[in-house]
């Protein structure tokens, strides 16, 4: 199956240094200015084939998602990757947004209030990743209840990829995955 990601709200959070130093380490080069606000970037292919991408120089511009996009699309298809597997190395920050996965361990709770670190197995561009986070007060309660039964969870936060690593900042609204609890099995 083929993902073709077309959110302008998750293509906006594409880092432009990132995308810049992913083309350099890909063996993409800079060609030249386009008008003020872009710069062609080409790759030639073994082929003798040429490819071009059209990146925007500033992530204010009107059709900077739609810029974004083509790129990752036309990576796609140099690369005979799919996109989600290329966004993951190009996300640094993904803002309010929805995790699902399964609490794989709590850390040791913090002696001065209700409240401690646990790493969730997440599933985040398609593939399951550790994602560490630090609750309070009931989210805290309510991840050792899915810990200790085995529970599905979501929380809503902030994605941080920091090298490899994922954090989620300004966790809130965990829950129980209300899908795996209606789903006739349990």
């Amino acid at each position: 199956m083929k993902v073709t990601v077309k959110d302008s709200e998750t293509l906006e959070t594409i880092d432009l240094n990132q995308l810049r130093n992913y083309l350099q380490t890909h063996g993409w080069h800079e060609d030249k200015p386009f008008l003020d606000n872009a710069t062609l970037w080409h790759k030639p292919t073994a082929k003798g084939e040429e490819f071009e991408i059209l990146l925007p120089n500033r992530p204010n511009l009107g059709d900077y998602a739609a810029r974004i996009r083509e790129a990752i699309q036309t990576l796609e298809n140099v690369e005979n990757r799919p996109q989600l597997e290329i966004l993951s190395e190009l996300f640094t920050t993904i803002p309010n947004t929805i995790i699902q996965g399964i609490v794989m361990q709590i850390h040791t709770p913090n002696a001065d209030r209700l409240s401690g670190e646990i790493t969730l197995i997440g599933l985040f561009a398609d593939k399951l990743r550790k994602i560490h986070t630090s609750l309070a007060d009931k989210d805290y309660v309510l991840a050792i209840i899915a810990y200790q039964e085995r529970l599905p969870v979501l929380c809503t936060g902030d994605l941080i990829k920091e090298k490899n690593a994922f954090t989620l900042k300004n966790p809130r609204n965990l829950t129980l995955d209300e899908l795996w609890q209606n789903d006739g099995y349990g």
